[in-house]
Formats: C-alpha cells, structure tokens, sequence
C-alpha cells in the first residue's frame, strides 16, 4: 500500500490553480453571461504599468497617482460628462507599443499619449466634456483593433490566472494569422464579474465599419480560434460566452443575439429576414457605472451588424452599389477603395464629356 502512495503522480501546483482559479473552476459555464455589463457607449483606456504592479484598488492607490487623479476627476465633472463613460487601465506590451500615460477612446478610435497627473483636468475637460481635440496634446487617429484581457491578479486570482494564459494564446493565433499589425492584444485591469474569467473585450470594426466593443466571458485558450475566426473576421457573436456590448442594452444587446445565433452558429434563416428588413434600426438609453461610481448616460444607437461571407474579397449591396469589406480588411483599406472609385467615376465622366464635344464639332 505504501508504495502506491509513493509511486502515484502529485497534483501539481498549477493544476491544483486551474481547479481553484483557472479554467477548470467548477462555476465555469454555470451563469448565462449575456446582460451582465452595464449599459455605456464610450470607453477611456489608460495605460499605466502592468498587472504585476497594479495594487487591488488601482484607482484608489496613493502609490499610483495617475490612475487616481484620472478616476477622481472623472467622479468630480461626472455631472458635466453627457456621455457614459467607463475607465479602465492597462499594460503596455512587452512590445512597447504604449507607454505610461497614453490613453486610448473607443468607439472614437482617438489616441493622445504622455498625459501626465497636471494634464487631467484639461484633458478631462477638453476631450470627456466637450468633445474636441485636447488643446495640450496631439490627437492621433489609429485604425488597429483591440483586444483587452483582464488580468488583474492582486483584483482576483481568477483574472490572474486566466488572463495571462489568454493572452498569450491570443498573441500566437494572431501572429500565425498575420494580423500582428491590426490587432493588438493588451492586460487590463477589473472590468467587473471577476467570476466569469476568463473576460476579455473586443474593440474592432463590425462588417459595416462601424466600431463595437463586445464583452466576453468564461474564454478559454480553446475557445481564441473561434473567436479570432467567427467574430473578428466576420463580426460574428460567440453566444455561449458573449456579456454584452458597448452601446446597447442587455435586453437589445440579447434581441441581437438571438437573432444572429443558436449557440455560437450563425442562423442563416435570420440573415433572410434582415436583408428585407435591412435599414431598420434600434435606439437605446441608459446609464453606467464606471470607476469610482463614476456614472453618466447619453441616448445611442444599438449597432445591428450582418455577418459577410469570406468567399469573395468584396460584395456589393444597396442600390448604389456601396462595396463592403471584410472585418480582415482594415476600414483603411475600405476608404481606399472608395476613394479609386471616386477618381476611376470622374475620368469616366470626363472622357464621356470629350467624346460628346467632338461629336458636337
């Protein structure tokens, strides 16, 4: 008896993890996820060192001083801010693509860098309040889509041990698919339901061009292929793990999915309703909560997107022939085809013109 307890395998350390936090937890799967982030149509990241470093209340940290200024003035000129308005921090890179202080805004796709604990107020004031270019900072515009990844370890070990794993799967998909330019992939601190890690949220172009974020819950390593495949490539929604989005209610965020998917696979049926109701659309209101209880509301629009098929690198629809590209394909690319359309329609024109002038003559 001895020496089969000698000789049987130890539960490792890292096994003994994924039961407790990881993706083994026994609560994995047991919540319907869809309607559990709250309403809001804007979302300010700030950069500001990585998951290692960040304290549980980040926010709240004296050792931290730009995470705190940003979320007390938020709270403060909450009143004054029409839009609602979620912050949350993240990690640079191992790349160096961003550096402490650089704050990007989705849906607006802005980029401002360097902001520093004295520039807060003004930027506040300037970009969250009254939606123009900060005065004291160069406004960049950036077309790559995002991925955040909760990984706040000193928040909740779930998101600590998820989120890194996540992370790098994401990074090694991305690269083997050559998107390693148009899709970056970064740590973020507490997003809210620490119990549905792995959580991340997915910022891109739907199949119109417009911008979404969608919040997913209970990602697995083996769930990223799907997700890079179905939603990123052809904005379709993953149900089984999908939370909800930026910019819609729970309830119109689930009337959406329900009428793009059964569990993850597109409902081809669906699509032939939308394309003879195509044009209609769904407004939304509400409110958020953010950091700090920071809240505001604006009225928005529910973004219903249409899945595109992959077969062909364009398609053609509407009765002016208006081309739609892939969510593959950056909007970039799409206004460059326009803009060749544009130019090939005006020496059309003009040769048609000449033509009929040496008719004339």
């Amino acid at each position: 008896m001895a020496d089969n307890i000698d000789s049987a395998s130890p539960i490792s350390d890292a096994d003994e993890n994924d039961v407790k936090y990881g993706f083994k937890r026994p609560e994995m799967y047991s919540t319907d996820l869809a309607g559990t982030i709250a309403k809001y149509d804007r979302h300010v990241f700030l950069c500001y060192k990585g998951p290692k470093d960040w304290p549980p209340r980040l926010e709240a940290s004296d050792a931290d001083p730009l995470p705190k200024v940003f979320a007390s003035v938020l709270k403060a000129r909450k009143d004054d801010i029409t839009v609602k308005t979620n912050l949350t921090i993240f990690g640079g890179g191992d790349a160096g693509e961003f550096a402490d202080g650089d704050v990007l805004i989705f849906p607006d796709r802005k980029q401002y860098r360097g902001l520093k604990e004295s520039d807060v107020d003004s930027f506040v004031d300037d970009v969250l309040v009254n939606g123009k270019p900060w005065a004291d900072g160069l406004q960049e515009n950036f077309i790559s889509s995002h991925i955040f990844v909760c990984a706040h370890e000193k928040r909740d070990m779930r998101c600590g041990v998820c989120g890194p794993a996540l992370i790098e799967k994401l990074k090694e998909d991305i690269k083997a698919r050559g998107l390693k330019d148009k899709l970056f992939v970064s740590p973020c601190s507490h997003i809210g339901g620490h119990k549905y890690a792995g959580n991340l949220i997915i910022f891109g172009p739907n199949p119109e061009g417009k911008i979404t974020g969608h919040w997913y819950g209970y990602v697995t390593p083996e769930d990223v292929p799907e997700l890079l495949d179905e939603h990123v490539a052809m904005g379709v929604i993953i149900k089984r793990l999908w939370r909800g989005q930026m910019g819609a209610s729970s309830e119109d965020g689930e009337k959406v999915a329900e009428q793009k998917l059964r569990n993850g696979t597109y409902d081809k049926k669906s699509k032939k309703r939308e394309e003879i109701n195509r044009g209609n659309s769904e407004n939304t209101s509400g409110c958020c909560q953010g950091a700090n209880g920071f809240s505001c509301c604006r009225d928005g629009n529910l973004e219903v997107s249409e899945e595109e098929e992959l077969k062909e690198p364009l398609e053609v629809d509407g009765p002016n022939g208006m081309a739609k590209l892939p969510s593959w394909i950056g909007s970039w690319e799409q206004h460059d085809v326009l803009a060749a359309a544009a130019v090939v329609g005006a020496v059309a024109t003009v040769a048609v013109a000449y033509s009929l002038f040496r008719r004339s003559g």
